[in-house]
């Protein structure tokens, strides 16, 4: 029985930057996104022959906070679990301790993130929007009613994640989730702070505050502009979204009925229905789920 070259995958390791301890997966050089504290880089999983992403969260960020990162080890162990069409696969997890380093193996979508592709692809149909929106509405729905309630806090269109070739949209960035018990309440500030609802401000939120991000998504896919880029500070930004004022953006979202949805996305908390609400909008009522696969 035919065997791989073992030389060949000498020359591979050569390529990678790092090896995972296990040697399963092999991280490039290449980087495909970051943030405030994480960085993600193309990998590859050599025992699956795939194409994977490498996600390291540089724990030093929270050296002050030993809750935190207890909080986040613990949350990516539960994250790993979440098994949904429309959840970006979590396959591995571990600790670099020589650097402090949370390093976390995740499938990779071929088109990149959502952001990224919108800027390639300008000119996209409302009926795309609604199919990208149900995905990302039905990834919501499963974490939230997910028991123990998982909910997202930094949902933007840089980690939501497409399929391009077939049009299937993926949630990512779970890494700084967090898990609620059956109060559904949480009290730490973490995200992109555009999309972040204003009562996550407060401390003192629930899952709703993902509706609301979803809403400032819908704002991104529509009009191509960033929430809130007209502040430039965070003071600003703070002020304008904790008064409830919408992004300048908001006004040029042309459709009548896309505004009208992305209002109930956005709206106060005790008013804001969930993602399950959502899905039975009349928005999305002429959608087909059978569109997916068209």
């Amino acid at each position: 029985m035919p065997t791989a070259n073992p030389d060949a995958t000498d020359q591979e390791n050569e390529l990678f930057a790092e090896v995972d301890p296990s040697g399963r997966f092999g991280r490039y050089e290449e980087l495909l996104g970051h943030g405030a504290v994480k960085m993600v880089y193309r990998a590859f999983d050599l025992e699956e022959g795939r194409e994977v992403a490498w996600n390291q969260i540089r724990l030093n960020k929270f050296s002050g906070s030993p809750f935190i990162i207890s909080k986040i080890h613990s949350e990516i162990e539960l994250l790993k679990n979440l098994k949904n069409d429309n959840i970006i696969v979590m396959y591995h997890f571990w600790k670099d301790t020589d650097h402090n380093i949370l390093n976390f193996i995740t499938e990779a979508c071929a088109s990149g993130n959502l952001r990224e592709y919108r800027k390639k692809h300008r000119h996209v149909s409302i009926k795309a929007l609604k199919k990208w929106s149900r995905q990302i509405l039905q990834g919501l729905d499963f974490l939230h009613t997910h028991d123990p309630c998982v909910i997202h806090r930094d949902l933007n269109c840089s980690n939501i994640f497409i399929n391009g070739n077939v049009g299937k949209v993926k949630i990512g960035d779970l890494g700084l989730a967090t898990i609620v018990g059956k109060s559904h309440a949480a009290h730490s500030v973490l995200g992109t702070p555009e999309y972040m609802a204003p009562e996550l401000y407060e401390e003192n939120y629930t899952e709703l505050v993902d509706v609301y991000s979803f809403g400032m998504c819908l704002i991104e896919m529509a009009t191509l502009e960033i929430p809130y880029s007209e502040c430039d500070s965070l003071a600003k930004l703070y002020k304008i979204v904790t008064s409830g004022k919408k992004p300048q953006a908001f006004n040029r979202v042309s459709d009548p009925e896309l505004k009208a949805f992305i209002e109930r996305c956005v709206g106060r908390p005790r008013a804001r229905p969930s993602a399950a609400e959502l899905l039975k909008d009349p928005f999305l009522s002429d959608y087909d789920e059978n569109d997916l696969d068209s």
